[in-house]
């Protein structure tokens, strides 16, 4: 298991970028439960953001990709609008407890 951040580190409705062993990652609360994902787009494998903590769009209930204008589901990381509709982010494991955030598996 990997520390990202503390629970306050992350607050409701917001993203935020961590690097894990040289691997970038994102995650995203929603509804009081974090989810984490591999910062990669699946169109063109490369990173989903331009800004820093940049990862969702205008309205904050989806994830956005900056360079192809993507858009994906927080809760299951699929692509419902953009060239690669139909596929999704790569999900990671995540638990949240006392201390904070951890990224698992």
């Amino acid at each position: 298991m990997h520390f990202l951040c503390t629970s306050h580190g992350l607050p409701e409705g917001h993203s935020r970028a961590f690097s894990v062993d040289g691997t970038a990652v994102f995650g995203v609360r929603r509804r009081g439960q974090v989810y984490l994902y591999r910062n990669c787009c699946p169109h063109r494998g490369i990173a989903l953001n331009w800004a820093e903590d940049s990862f969702l769009d205008d309205s904050a209930s989806l994830i956005h990709c900056a360079h192809h204008g993507a858009l994906f589901l927080i809760e299951s990381g699929e692509c419902v609008a953009g060239p690669c509709e139909g596929e999704a982010l790569e999900a990671l494991g995540c638990r949240e407890d006392s201390q904070g955030i951890w990224l698992t598996g």
